[in-house]
Formats: C-alpha cells, structure tokens, sequence
C-alpha cells in the first residue's frame, strides 16, 4: 500500500480530518455508524488486517527455500 505496512495505512485513514477549504469532516467512527451501523467497525477492520498480516507470514515462513534463500 504505497510501501507503507497495511496496518499503518488504515490507522491514517481512521484519523478524523478536515479539508481546509470545504471544512468538511472525515470521521470514520461516524462513517461506520451512519453507513456500516456497525460502531466497532472500525476496530473490527483493523482486527482484521492484523489476521490477514499474521496468516500472511505464517504462509510465507511454511514456503520451501527457493534459490537456497529462505523465508
């Protein structure tokens, strides 16, 4: 995700913003009770990249030594 770790990316793009010329605010709290009615959701994503990252390395780590460079 543009070379950052994927649990950094969704953790920016929790944070609430404003725009500086419309003044519109970004909250993903208030975004995941209006649109998911799921409060925890944005717990939950996070949850969930945190699963994904941990099965990703055990996946990698079971992979055999390709070239004789391991994992």
């Amino acid at each position: 995700m543009n070379g950052k770790p994927a649990l950094d990316w969704v953790v920016e793009r929790q944070c609430i913003k404003t725009d500086k010329d419309s003044g519109i605010v970004s909250d993903a709290n208030d975004w995941a009770v209006e649109t998911m009615k799921n409060p925890r959701y944005p717990l939950e994503l996070v949850q969930r990249v945190i699963t994904v990252s941990l099965e990703t390395v055990k996946i990698v780590n079971g992979l055999p030594a390709i070239f004789g460079i391991d994992a």
